[in-house]
């Protein structure tokens, strides 16, 4: 093969493939006629030639003569001095007058047709025999435009730099192109065949040094013609475009033996496919064929000097000249790759714009719906026999990405009782480790991941129906960008219905801050928890979250330890704030019960270690210890008056510790969790509070077994979305707009890197050459394009890191569903932080840099960069979605992007790898993208001029491509397509993992 001689033999024999490529052909029929003449009918020893050849297998070119002379034509003779071929050159041949071309094939004038017809024909008419013709304008002229009418003769002169350096003789390809044999005065001469089975075709020839070296034919073949205007004039351009192309080598001619180590016959003999013959009025002709371009460009190879000649009838000019401009003037049809893409953009579109109309109907149909006027409160909180048991963690390798596998057990809560009505705030105390937060989240629905039974009930509701709980985690996890004000209409926004006017949500919320005592913050931002930019304090931050829950009108309110962390007043403050809220209820759920008072609410709050003031804000107390109840009923001093009972019968109840007068009862009650736990639980007929009722009565008829399900965030919660999606959308859309308005500095940060590292770049790559290693420099900068946002798209990462605390608490309070919180910040992400300052250094870098000039290119090349913008920030996403530990998606990340810029083909030939490796290519985005835009930019036409050891090369850059990087030529849409489906599937493989797995698990 070709190319084995070419990385074989050195530079020399490079250049051999270059003309190899220049010719079309298949492979050869099985057959005495050369250059596809026929055998005659009348008889079998002969042939019938193409004009211009003849002899017994038609492989001698006239000499002299004319084509009218046919079969009685001079020919031209065998050389010794060129191995016994016949030789036009040593034959000195000269052509008559009127005649050019190589073989005196084509007429240069009217005159010349006309004496040359009638040398042979007489007085004969030219249109005789000639159906619908006769009787018309029967003149014969010389049609010397690249047009043709019936059958036209050119020849060209094949100037290739590297093909001159090469065989440094003259190159000549003459080519017969016939629309319509029957229309042709030749189509009677003796011996002449203008086409096979009177179809359109092709037949071509190429002389060296007067030497036939190779033909080839190609068969149907159509014309289209179109005419442009240039500032040099009017230019008329003719297309053939021909099928079946078949070639075949001359053995031992220079090309095909003649020199054993250039053998081009086993190349030339399997050349296929489609071949393209346009020519302009300029003389200059474009042969295209698959492999020639990816040698000589997507021109194909250039001949310059080309003669028409045709011989032709007026009257066959006149009668299909119509005809011909119209199909001159026929648009271009578009090609099946740009047409599956619009169908797609299409589909994707419809898709888009039929989702927000549905998203929209929704919406007004929630907005019409009837509001009940948020009544709520007037209900009361039973919890009866609640046993939690944790199993031990043990490590393992999927630790990284869940909760670590369990096995064993220990018990966190022990059978544990109580009861809060309406109206009545409750301090769940117990030193740490007690279970203090187990129980609060088990009562607010909470998902939890160990094993419970018991039951709880909220009279009046009836089993199965649920009020709505509201609950406060210990620590304040808020919106650090937002104000009060603006955080507060957040939540009311997504957890009120939809049919409340925003006017009313908007006094809601005033009302919210003026009860939480905030109105002198309201309009401050929030600030970040870990001491940056802080804006408001610990106090005051926890007020706000406990304004997050009351916004949605609770009917109980559960607080883990609401306060931690604070001073003695903040503590105070907040506590008096939940007083308010158990005696008077919420906001609009301040409405009138059925006897003209208020309905209270019911709050629940873990405390730790209160003070005595604090301790006796609280109107019930529940003590736990090691995951028992030891008392349960009224605050103030009943709890030490029940213990000195206790000690005072005696029995178990005697190693209680004495209660001191003064001293604070919180401390006593503590000291006695830790330091007597195994006091008896405080029987349940005890419970001052209240008896458990008929409900609970009822569940425990059960047989005491295990009735998780009532615990569940199914039936604790409604566990439905009050906001319709698109609704959520727009109010989390508005959220990461103020967001990004607010803090600039990320995107400010992303825009300065990538204008600056646009200058570097173009700096680097700045106007390569054609040369090539500056062709390699192109690879090299697109190279450098593709790893830059790989790497630059870690900080997609990192958002979702820093983000997740939040989103897993909002969601867990039902604010949005996983996937419009996905969509929000695809939109606030992507856009501002990927595809601005992608679009912004490859713009730069482009220009700078030289590549393909013209915006086609251009905006091909920037999809393809876009394109894979959005795997990476998707891939990432998954990433910081799939792992809880952001160390170690950030590490897999960089590692990823390691691994695809070894597949990418920059640096290793992907042939190269070991087939036990290789398969990993199909699996690299970068793979994709950097073919894509490297077949992007040798599709521009690009051509390789450069000078190895003093032989020019002026060849396409799809072979330096192809040899280099192993890139296809035609795969660009195929890698588009492969990019789309890297989205698709990191798209459904992010939203299932924030679906399953990022959400709240304790």
């Amino acid at each position: 093969m070709p190319l084995l001689v070419v990385q074989n033999h050195g530079l020399y024999h490079f250049s051999f493939v270059f003309l190899v490529l220049l010719t079309f052909s298949v492979s050869v029929i099985g057959q005495t006629c050369m250059n596809y003449g026929e055998t005659s009918p009348s008889n079998a020893s002969s042939c019938l030639c193409p004009p211009g050849f003849g002899g017994a297998t038609c492989a001698q070119p006239g000499c002299g003569g004319t084509i009218f002379d046919g079969s009685h034509r001079s020919l031209a003779q065998p050389s010794s001095s060129s191995s016994g071929f016949a030789n036009l050159t040593a034959s000195d041949c000269t052509c008559e007058s009127g005649w050019g071309g190589v073989g005196c094939n084509v007429c240069t004038t009217s005159s010349a047709c006309q004496v040359a017809y009638a040398a042979v024909n007489g007085n004969a008419s030219a249109t005789s025999g000639l159906g619908g013709l006769t009787g018309l304008n029967d003149t014969m002229v010389c049609n010397t435009a690249p047009t043709v009418w019936a059958a036209s003769e050119l020849s060209c002169q094949v100037n290739n730099p590297t093909l001159e350096a090469l065989y440094p003789l003259q190159s000549t390809l003459n080519i017969l192109r016939t629309l319509n044999g029957s229309l042709s005065p030749l189509h009677n001469t003796s011996g002449t065949l203008l086409s096979p089975s009177t179809s359109s075709s092709i037949y071509a020839q190429l002389m060296y040094a007067g030497v036939e070296q190779f033909f080839c034919t190609a068969s149907p073949c159509t014309q289209t013609s179109s005419n442009s205007t240039t500032s040099s004039g009017s230019t008329t351009s003719t297309t053939w475009t021909c099928q079946n192309l078949a070639c075949s080598c001359i053995k031992n001619a220079t090309f095909c033996g003649g020199v054993p180590v250039s053998n081009l016959t086993g190349t030339i003999d399997t050349l296929s496919g489609t071949l393209i013959v346009a020519c302009d009025s300029t003389n200059t002709c474009h042969f295209q064929q698959d492999v020639i371009n990816s040698v000589f460009g997507s021109q194909g190879l250039s001949m310059e000097g080309c003669v028409f000649g045709e011989c032709v009838t007026q009257a066959v000019i006149d009668t299909t000249n119509t005809s011909s401009a119209a199909a001159a003037s026929g648009g271009t049809e578009l090609s099946g790759g740009v047409i599956a893409g619009l169908a797609v953009v299409g589909v994707i579109i419809a898709l888009g714009l039929a989702v927000i109309a549905w998203g929209w109907y929704v919406q007004r149909a929630a907005k019409k719906l009837p509001f009940d006027g948020g009544q709520s409160g007037g209900i009361s909180v039973r919890w009866s026999d609640i046993s939690y048991i944790v199993q031990s963690p043990t490590n393992s390798p999927s630790s990284l990405i869940t909760k670590s596998t369990i096995q064993g057990g220990k018990t966190i809560l022990d059978s544990v009782s109580g009861s809060i009505e309406s109206g009545q705030l409750m301090a769940i105390l117990g030193p740490s480790g007690a279970g203090k937060t187990t129980l609060v989240e088990l009562i607010a629905g909470k998902r939890k991941s160990g094993q419970y039974t018991g039951s709880i009930t909220f009279p009046p509701h009836t089993p199965g129906h649920h009020p709505r709980v509201a609950f406060v985690p210990q620590n304040d996890i808020l919106p650090s960008m937002l104000t009060v004000r603006e955080a507060l209409t957040f939540a009311a926004s997504l957890r009120l219905p939809e049919a409340l006017p925003a006017s009313s949500k908007a006094a809601l919320v005033s009302t919210v801050i003026s009860k939480l005592g905030l109105d002198g913050i309201a309009e401050t931002r929030i600030g970040a928890s870990d001491g940056t930019g802080r804006g408001i304090s610990g106090g005051e931050a926890r007020r706000v979250s406990i304004g997050l829950e009351l916004v949605s009108c609770p009917d109980v309110l559960v607080c883990d330890e609401p306060t931690s962390g604070l001073d003695s007043v903040s503590a105070f403050r907040v506590v008096n704030v939940l007083k308010e809220l158990a005696r008077e209820g919420g906001v609009a759920i301040s409405h009138q019960g059925s006897h003209g008072h208020r309905k209270g609410v019911a709050v629940i709050c873990s405390v730790h270690q209160p003070s005595s003031r604090l301790y006796h804000t609280f109107d019930s107390v529940h003590l736990l210890s090691n995951g028992r109840a030891l008392y349960s009923g009224p605050g103030g001093l009943a709890p030490a008056q029940y213990f000195m009972r206790m000690r005072e019968e005696g029995g178990a109840g005697a190693d209680v510790l004495p209660y001191e007068e003064g001293y604070n009862v919180a401390d006593y009650l503590l000291d006695i969790a830790s330091e007597s736990p195994d006091i008896p639980s405080m029987p349940l007929s005890h419970n001052a509070v209240g008896e458990i009722g008929q409900s609970v009565s009822s569940e425990k008829t059960n047989g005491g077994k295990d009735v998780e399900a009532l615990l569940s965030t199914q039936n604790l919660a409604p566990g439905t979305y009050v906001a319709t999606f698109l609704t959520q959308l727009q109010v989390l859309c508005g959220r990461e707009w103020k967001v990004l308005r607010r803090d600039k500095t990320l995107f400010f940060t992303h825009v300065c890197v990538a204008c600056v590292l646009g200058v570097f770049c173009g700096g680097l790559y700045y106007h390569t050459g054609l040369t090539i290693a500056g062709f390699q420099a192109r690879i090299g900068c697109l190279f450098f394009m593709g790893s830059l946002i790989a790497f630059s798209s870690l900080s997609a990462l990192y958002n979702i890191v820093e983000i997740r605390p939040l989103f897993l608490r909002e969601r867990s309070n039902w604010y949005y569903s996983p996937t419009a919180w996905l969509l929000s910040r695809l939109i606030f992400d992507i856009i501002p932080l990927r595809i601005i300052p992608t679009v912004i250094v490859c713009t730069i870098t482009y220009w700078m840099a030289g590549l393909a000039h013209d915006a086609v290119h251009f905006f091909k090349f920037l999809l393809v960069i876009v394109l894979y913008t959005l795997v990476m920030t998707l891939f990432n996403f998954l990433l910081g979605t799939l792992f809880r530990n952001g160390g170690i998606a950030i590490l897999l990340s960089a590692l990823s992007a390691l691994y695809q810029m070894t597949y990418a083909g920059f640096f290793v030939h992907l042939a190269s790898i070991p087939p036990v490796l290789r398969w990993l290519r199909w699996l690299c985005p970068l793979n994709y993208t950097l073919e894509a835009v490297s077949v992007n930019e040798v599709g521009s036409g690009l051509m390789i001029e450069d000078t190895l050891q003093g032989v020019p090369v002026n060849v396409s850059a799809t072979l330096i491509m192809q040899l280099l990087f192993g890139f296809g030529l035609n795969n660009y849409y195929r890698d588009i397509l492969v990019l789309f489906a890297f989205i698709v599937g990191l798209g459904v493989a992010v939203i299932a993992v924030v679906w399953l797995k990022v959400r709240e698990r304790r």
